[in-house]
């Protein structure tokens, strides 16, 4: 077989046969429109967020920096998946050579790690807002937001570089199938011949630290938020500060609620089937709600984006005024 070589007394993998969606043969083509619009709109919307963030000066605020570097986020986390799925949906035997898994993996869990951090970070933001709202300007700097945006890019990062480089000291000798769309570490571990516990406790470590840690952070950051906003007063002040963080709150719960379904499954609970679902809500859905909860929550990205589009259509209808 061209996708296994004969080393020594091993065979040794050089190519991944993807098993997601291949049984389904005759879905493929709707399987495809599907998936290329939810592409889309992820594209779109979180461009438009950070189109949204560019050009209107109220959203250059603290909370709307790390807004823009989640979008971001979110469209390179899709686009490392969704293409190469794409065009396996044309193909009859669905394939990703070793260094291209590899290379998929890297990012992946780059910036899944990363977004984990972010979230953090905004949870953090909103607690000084309002819990500490006269030191805000000092606590959440310019120079501060951006030392926690790179710091949790450079937790992904390093997450990356070692998950990466432990994976390819594994020896995969088949077989060569991995019962997903994509490449993860789980996945490749089942398919290896050699000792995996290293890799295992790097796993569990990354886990506590990228995983866990973050969680509680925000978790802890909303108690206490919660607190401080049912100790204001007024109502309207009570809900203008937790309109803040609606948006935020939604958003973390559905990536974490993803990240819990696709990774602590028990075993029982597990087949092809759910296993792509798991991994369609946290790779695809997400990143596409994303834009879609902040767009439709938030008061001030709604009138930034009615700016963009009214900016847009009117120009455009005064040109034909005109010409006529």
């Amino acid at each position: 077989m061209e996708d296994i070589e004969e080393m020594g007394n091993q065979t040794v993998v050089t190519e991944f046969v993807f098993l997601g969606f291949s049984n389904q043969p005759v879905l493929q083509g709707l399987f495809f429109i599907i998936f290329l619009i939810v592409y889309l709109v992820t594209l779109v919307g979180n461009l438009l967020i950070l189109t949204a963030i560019r050009i209107n000066p109220v959203l250059h605020t603290p909370m709307y920096y790390f807004l823009s570097n989640l979008s971001f986020l979110d469209i390179c986390y899709t686009s490392t998946t969704i293409p190469i799925m794409l065009m396996n949906f044309f193909r009859e035997k669905k394939t990703i050579s070793y260094e291209g898994c590899l290379s998929q993996l890297f990012f992946l869990v780059t910036f899944a790690g990363c977004e984990c951090v972010l979230l953090a970070a905004m949870a953090y933001d909103r607690f000084i807002a309002i819990c500490y709202p006269l030191r805000y300007p000092v606590l959440m700097s310019k120079r501060v937001c951006a030392y926690l945006a790179a710091g949790s890019w450079l937790c992904g990062l390093v997450d990356s570089v070692v998950h990466t480089g432990l994976t390819t000291t594994l020896t995969l000798c088949g077989p060569n199938q991995i019962s997903n769309f994509f490449c993860d570490i789980p996945l490749l571990l089942k398919l290896s011949c050699s000792d995996t516990s290293l890799n295992e406790l790097a796993l569990l470590v990354a886990s506590a630290f990228m995983g866990l840690s973050p969680c509680l952070f925000t978790a802890v950051s909303y108690i206490l938020i919660i607190s401080a906003i049912l100790k204001i007063q007024s109502a309207q002040g009570r809900q203008k500060a937790f309109s803040t963080c609606a948006s935020h709150i939604t958003v973390v719960v559905i990536y974490y609620g993803t990240i819990d379904f696709n990774y602590d499954r028990p075993s029982s609970a597990s087949s092809l089937e759910i296993d792509i679902l798991a991994s369609v809500l946290f790779c695809i859905v997400t990143p596409m709600l994303n834009p879609i909860i902040y767009s439709l929550r938030n008061k001030d990205v709604k009138v930034a984006l009615r700016k963009i589009f009214e900016g847009y259509i009117l120009p455009s209808n005064s040109r034909g005024q005109i010409s006529s």
